[in-house]
């Protein structure tokens, strides 16, 4: 961009201060995203009698308005970020508590409501959102403010729990509380209470076995396959076998076919039979390079506001990511969530490019400008 350094017009300064290589892997990224979702989504769309490239063409006309959502709120100074999060927080925890009275119960859980003709998924957009909250909270008590903030950030945190649970999205759920976890033992957890919330982590992935049917089905496949149906690891894992080390080529892939969720959840299986080997492992540097990039941004300011939400966003990204790649080349029992920016969807899309957006914003340049 022909931008000069002296420009000092809103467009001027953001160009000169937002980290311009994470913003280049991220739109490399979505365009990865779209590239796969057009070779894996039409096998799913002709299954449900719609245009071959119903998703292909709902994801790009997705796409640049998540885009420019992304660089309008990575536009924000710090106290924009803020009020954008607990907005964002407020209007998510009361979609969330929707989705348990009005929202269509798919697959036995309650997680998408309808709104103006558009399917969302609250879930999505309360993790970032709360990420920035519990980093100002934690802050503000740690830096001396006159308030409560481990009690505020940690009541949001069972509120929001206690939500995901009745869905339940057990998955989404273990996000927010890595989420929480990191950023409490950042603005200085004691350890005695490190280790009894450690303890207290165990003990509550213990119950979730017991508590939720569909994770106990989902680790005991994953520990005995041939205790149940691994219909779609089976075949992700075919996928990767047939794809080798430079794949089949562009559309010759055959997983795409038959899996349920292979433009979604088990997109990285396409990507591994179609592009192979490397080209996935080109997909998990990108994410890497995205998420080393931000701690290194983050370890070079002194703001602990600055540092506890950016750690929070990126601990949701990069947990998202290894969830989703780890479920697909089965190390670990298989949970619906979506490769960031890569996967179809519209909720996740939007939800990620806010996310993103925010840290953009907190890890950009600020000399001599204190929130």
């Amino acid at each position: 961009m022909a931008i000069a350094r002296n420009d000092t017009s809103v467009l001027g300064r953001w160009w000169w201060t937002v980290d311009r290589w994470t913003l280049a892997a991220l739109v490399v990224l979505a365009g990865l995203g779209l590239m796969l979702t057009v070779t894996a989504s039409p096998p799913v769309a002709e299954r449900i009698g719609a245009d071959p490239f119903y998703f292909a063409r709902k994801q790009g006309i997705l796409l640049l308005p998540a885009l420019a959502v992304l660089i309008f709120v990575s536009l924000a100074d710090l106290r924009q970020v803020r009020r954008i999060a607990v907005g964002l927080l407020a209007l998510s925890v009361a979609l969330l508590v929707a989705t348990l009275t009005i929202g269509p119960e798919i697959k036995g859980a309650t997680r998408w409501i309808s709104l103006g003709g558009f399917s969302i998924q609250p879930s999505e957009f309360v993790k970032p959102a709360f990420a920035v909250v519990a980093a100002w909270m934690f802050s503000a008590q740690r830096l001396g403010e006159e308030v409560p903030g481990f009690v505020i950030a940690t009541g949001l945190f069972a509120l929001v729990l206690a939500l995901l649970l009745m869905q339940p999205d057990v998955g989404q759920a273990a996000v927010l509380s890595a989420i929480w976890f990191a950023q409490f033992f950042l603005a200085g957890m004691p350890m005695l209470a490190v280790i009894i919330m450690a303890a207290l982590g165990a003990v509550g992935m213990v119950a979730a076995y017991f508590v939720f049917p569909h994770v106990q089905s989902r680790i005991d496949r994953f520990l005995d396959p041939a205790s149940g149906d691994s219909y779609q690891v089976d075949r992700a894992m075919e996928a990767f076998s047939n794809g080798g080390l430079l794949g089949r080529g562009p559309g010759e892939g055959t997983v795409k076919n038959v899996l349920p969720d292979g433009h979604a959840d088990f997109i990285f299986a396409v990507a591994g039979e179609e592009f192979g080997m490397f080209a996935c492992l080109a997909i998990v540097a990108i994410f890497a390079f995205i998420v080393l990039r931000g701690f290194a941004r983050v370890l070079q300011d002194n703001d602990l506001f600055v540092v506890l939400a950016a750690t929070g966003l990126l601990v949701q990204f990069g947990l998202q990511a290894l969830i989703n790649m780890a479920s697909t080349l089965s190390l670990i029992p298989t949970k619906g969530m979506t490769l960031p920016f890569v996967s179809y969807g519209g909720s996740s899309l939007l939800a990620l490019a806010i996310g993103m957006g925010m840290l953009l914003a907190l890890t950009r340049k600020r000399p001599g400008v204190t929130a």
